[in-house]
């Protein structure tokens, strides 16, 4: 057995990713075993907070997925209580859960983003609907792209071809948040790169090029396996692999985040690299990305995570 002690993984929730959670928490834990530690998996509910007091964990490595874990409140509790766990800070968590704020601090850093507009649900009401549609068409060229400012696994998103497909597109995003964010829709190859840091500074894993069968990598194609394909490594040359790979770990030090996150963004035909967004819980599934960047790099998921753990506990 390992000496880290006991580590509690979290997964589970209340928010629309719960299932997705349950999966990556499950996959954790039987990585962190394989690696001999010590694990027990842990909802989230009022008796949660009691347990921990009672019988102290020596890190907690939380799988959250969507509002529950991404918004900084699990991660500002967690620090309250004094307890170790792999993750950003609530007040990162926060900044980078939040699309439009995470976009705006990458804007001013230099890195490349789509325009974006976001719009509350309210305003349809105080301003009107087509007078708010068509401010935003005149603004921002067709293709867009709708998605809820906070949230993630594509829930609620969809991309819009035609001023026609706008309305439809809007009311799916409302379903999942109060603010949807409108950005240009760029067209190129879809990439992640996940970023890791164990204790020597955020290093990127190499980067997975995505294509869904459908043409867009929703919900669906995140988590069923066969309809999409990945290549890990990404088809990309030397010098894109590291062009990508840099504004990954740049995103997670501008952003300030920590341990582990993952950055989705477009690689255009010109070969610029265009940030849509970051994730400081990424999916840990049979189908999730992280996993796959780990494969490319030849790490064994038990030790990676392992270290994570190590490296929290020793701070």
């Amino acid at each position: 057995m390992s000496d880290l002690g006991r580590v509690v993984v979290l997964a589970g929730g209340l928010s629309h990713e719960r299932d997705v959670s349950i999966r990556s928490g499950r996959r954790v834990a039987d990585a962190l075993r394989s690696a001999g530690v010590e694990v027990q998996v842990r909802d989230i509910d009022a008796a949660l907070v009691p347990a921990l007091l009672a019988d102290r964990p020596d890190a907690i490595f939380p799988t959250l997925h969507g509002a529950t874990g991404e918004d900084g409140a699990v991660q500002g509790i967690l620090s309250l209580l004094g307890l170790p766990y792999v993750g950003s800070s609530p007040a990162a968590c926060r900044r980078a859960f939040d699309k439009p704020s995470a976009k705006d601090v990458i804007r001013t850093a230099g890195l490349a983003t789509p325009d974006w507009v976001a719009i509350p649900k309210t305003t349809f009401r105080d301003l009107g609907t087509q007078a708010v549609l068509d401010a935003v068409t005149s603004a921002l060229p067709l293709p867009l792209f709708v998605k809820p400012a906070r949230g993630g696994s594509s829930l609620g998103a969809a991309a819009v071809h035609t001023r026609e497909d706008l309305p439809a597109a809007m009311v799916a995003c409302f379903a999942y948040d109060e603010t949807a964010l409108i950005e240009r829709h760029i067209t190129g190859r879809e990439i992640a790169v996940s970023v890791v840091d164990t204790g020597t500074g955020p290093k990127a894993l190499p980067a997975v090029e995505i294509v869904a069968d459908s043409g867009v990598y929703d919900y669906a194609a995140r988590y069923t396996a066969g309809i999409t394909e990945f290549f890990a490594p990404a088809r990309l040359t030397a010098d894109e692999a590291n062009i990508v790979e840099q504004l990954a770990v740049q995103a997670h030090t501008t952003l300030g985040l920590s341990c582990v996150s993952r950055t989705d963004l477009i690689l255009d035909a010109d070969g610029t690299p265009w940030f849509l967004e970051v994730n400081v819980a990424p999916g840990l599934t049979e189908t999730s990305l992280l996993p796959l960047a780990a494969g490319a790099a030849d790490l064994d998921l038990g030790v990676l995570y392992r270290d994570l753990v190590q490296a929290v506990i020793a701070e």
